[in-house]
């Protein structure tokens, strides 16, 4: 049986391409001792796989050209030579963009438990990474209290969203997104709860973050780094604290980034800008998993699964990520017969 993989065929300068990446065929491998065989049923396309695309150093080493694009998903265990993995078991960890991955000592992958009462794309969602970016970031990194003005960017995409409704069920005093476009503003409000949605495209944000933020922003949780960032450095209210989180705004420039021009407000509202990896907290992933899993049960946490069929449409399923084709989560299904539950 073969293996479908896609594989980086050379590294791209600005938006990744159709010669960025390869469609070749393997031998299904082997499953050793220790090890246990996966078919691949779902892949998590988050932003941070166009800068492992980059020959540049990272908390995680570049992707070699010819290796299997890394990625983050979801599987099934159909053979197993390790107490650690039963045969049916779903499993989620780094597969990469192929059919088939094999959980090893190095590779470690997470069983997921059942009886969940939740599908698949929900859980690689909201108990996921980006779930589970969004609780750190905001509870750990951001030293989130009730009452604050809470302001995030890419509020519309997968971790956006999730941090603005636990800082709203948390008690927030106000909950500012900022997202592009009149329709995922919209959404933003509606959909995921926030109180106000700015639109990054149209004029004068900072003006108008004044405006929704009279008092400062308290927490800002930063997914886009750039102009916006700075925007909202000039906004910063008194022992404030900025969560950098990711940098989406400049994965893809052609152009040496930018400078910010208002860091010596940090100095002035003596404020804390502080970046972390949500591996960080990987031996606490499981409080976060029960209080994120008891909101969507109770219907205090909205969510979106954008799903994108076929293994081939990987490469645009990223992509999508920075033009805003997509709404939520991006998902690629590799296989449909991977489920939870049976």
């Amino acid at each position: 049986m073969q293996n479908r993989r896609i594989v980086l065929s050379q590294r791209p300068s600005g938006m990744a391409d159709v010669s960025t990446t390869s469609l070749e065929l393997r031998e299904r491998p082997v499953c050793g001792a220790g090890e246990a065989l996966i078919k691949v049923g779902l892949l998590s396309i988050d932003p941070t796989i166009r800068t492992w695309m980059n020959d540049a150093p990272g908390y995680l080493a570049p992707i070699a050209i010819g290796d299997v694009i890394r990625s983050g998903g979801a599987g099934v265990v159909v053979e197993s030579h390790s107490d650690r993995y039963a045969i049916g078991d779903v499993v989620i960890g780094m597969t990469g963009w192929q059919e088939w991955a094999i959980a090893s000592a190095e590779n470690r992958f997470s069983v997921v438990p059942r009886g969940l009462g939740l599908d698949l794309a929900t859980v690689m969602n909201v108990l996921g990474t980006t779930g589970l970016t969004a609780y750190f970031g905001l509870m750990d990194v951001g030293l989130f209290r009730p009452g604050d003005v809470v302001v995030v960017s890419g509020a519309g995409g997968a971790t956006g969203s999730v941090v603005g409704q636990i800082a709203r069920a948390k008690g927030a005093g106000k909950v500012v997104g900022i997202a592009g476009g009149p329709e995922k503003c919209a959404e933003v409000v509606e959909l995921y709860g926030f109180d106000e949605c700015l639109d990054y495209r149209a004029a004068h944000l900072g003006r108008r973050l004044r405006a929704a933020c009279p008092e400062g922003v308290d927490l800002y949780f930063d997914n886009v780094g750039g102009e916006i960032l700075d925007a909202v450095l000039a906004n910063i209210a008194m022992n404030s604290r900025i969560v950098l989180c990711g940098a989406i705004s400049q994965y893809n420039s052609l152009e040496t980034s930018k400078g910010i021009a208002h860091t010596p407000m940090l100095i002035m509202r003596r404020g804390r800008m502080q970046g972390f990896i949500v591996f960080d907290f990987a031996s606490r992933y499981g409080e976060a998993q029960v209080e994120l899993a008891a909101m969507v049960h109770a219907g205090t946490l909205a969510h979106q699964e954008h799903l994108v069929h076929g293994l081939e449409h990987a490469l645009d399923a990223m992509n999508h990520l920075f033009t805003g084709a997509n709404h939520g989560k991006t998902l690629v299904v590799v296989d449909e017969s991977v489920r939870l539950d049976g």
